[in-house]
């Protein structure tokens, strides 16, 4: 199992995503790991900890002054026991007093006290998550080497939507597997594309496509947890950037060119994971186009080939392409692959409802030169370990 003999310190707080806990504790278990729970005192309004005693087999702590938990586990015992620390809700209270440093309670001060790595899973409504103080709460940690799993965007408790959905428990356990993936990146810089482009009609309209960034981000998260030095060229998505990436937002199709262009001499792999648009406007208008007949003619002309400009590099880094496709996807992808001149492409039917754009899930016919494999279809996360564990070994036969 992949976690274990893995310790981790599942520390809850007080939101309503804490009813989610009970069933991360679980989905932690079945993958081996041993689980301990620390609570806040906001945590116990909402769920129980007889209920997560039941399900980690242990103890629930969250009395920071609890004489007879000094006799055994205490504070600094119970920090020093994790491997890793999981807070899972992070609500936005608890990141402002990780933020300051506090010791209130305690577990504020088992992240004080624990030198295992810790990751925060926020979770709160949608306008709190994007409010300045927060924002800056959370970059502050991300600097001092907290590492951020989400949060995910959609329908909130409160009725409203936008970001600030904690992960599922299930998405939970595998960042947490993902983390302790074994580094067969270390010492490779990658650089991702990922997410569609936008190409301007006009001050206010565009060209673009269903493209939702899903799989590179899932690659960019993957590869950092592998040991690699990512960074991660976005084109525009409401997903959080994965923790220990560097992120550089474009829009259009030139704009992903340019950023790739500017420090790709210092790359050893490219994955050109993005749904580039094949083509722009030919004229941008620059004022909103007024609506003046039943029909509108646009003349558009190809954009740049990202991914083959880099792979014509004379020093090029390993290179590899993605082929989103609806029909002949083999065939498809062996003709880009070798037009291309790539190391590796990894192609998929985006016609398969469940899969590809938008979705959480797909499947991938990875074809290389010499050979190819079938990586079915699954959660993105695991799909790109999967992927990568194929590049890591490839690049080095």
């Amino acid at each position: 199992m992949s976690l274990s003999n893995k310790k981790i310190l599942l520390g809850i707080g007080g939101g309503i995503a804490a009813y989610k806990s009970a069933d991360l504790v679980r989905r932690l278990k079945e993958r081996g790991a041993e689980v301990r729970v620390v609570m806040s005192q906001g945590a116990k309004e909402f769920i129980t900890p007889l209920t997560l005693q039941a399900l980690s087999g242990h103890p629930v702590a969250s009395d920071l002054l609890d004489p007879a938990a000094e006799a055994a586990m205490g504070h600094i015992e119970l920090a020093r026991w994790a491997d890793l620390m999981i807070i899972a809700p992070a609500t936005a209270n608890l990141i402002a007093r990780f933020n300051a440093g506090m010791a209130d309670e305690l577990i504020t001060t088992c992240v004080l006290a624990t030198s295992a790595p810790i990751a925060l899973c926020p979770a709160m409504n949608q306008q709190m998550y994007i409010n300045a103080a927060t924002q800056a709460n959370l970059s502050n940690l991300r600097q001092r080497g907290i590492h951020l799993w989400g949060p995910a965007s959609g329908s909130q408790a409160c009725g409203e939507i936008g970001p600030g959905r904690m992960l599922e428990p299930l998405e939970i356990a595998k960042q947490a597997e993902a983390f302790f993936a074994p580094q067969l990146l270390a010492g490779q810089k990658i650089m991702i594309t990922a997410g569609p482009t936008r190409e301007a009609i006009d001050p206010v309209r565009y060209i673009s496509n269903h493209s939702s960034g899903k799989m590179g981000y899932a690659l960019a998260q993957a590869a950092q947890a592998m040991g690699a030095d990512v960074t991660l060229v976005s084109g525009p998505t409401q997903l959080a950037t994965p923790s220990g990436v560097t992120r550089i937002n474009v829009e259009s199709a030139d704009d992903m060119l340019s950023a790739v262009m500017a420090d790709i001499a210092k790359q050893t792999i490219f994955i050109g994971c993005a749904a580039v648009a094949d083509y722009r406007v030919a004229d941008i208008a620059t004022q909103k186009v007024k609506k003046s007949s039943s029909t509108m003619t646009l003349a558009l002309v190809r954009n740049p080939d990202i991914l083959a400009s880099v792979a014509a590099l004379d020093n090029k880094p390993f290179c590899v392409g993605f082929a989103a496709e609806t029909q002949d996807v083999e065939h498809y992808a062996k003709g880009k692959l070798t037009a291309k001149r790539l190391d590796m492409i990894a192609a998929n039917d985006v016609s398969v409802a469940g899969l590809g754009f938008n979705a959480d899930s797909n499947a991938l016919q990875v074809i290389w030169p010499t050979g190819q494999q079938a990586l079915p279809a699954t959660d993105k996360l695991t799909l790109a370990q999967q992927l990568l564990t194929l590049i890591a070994t490839h690049k080095h036969a």
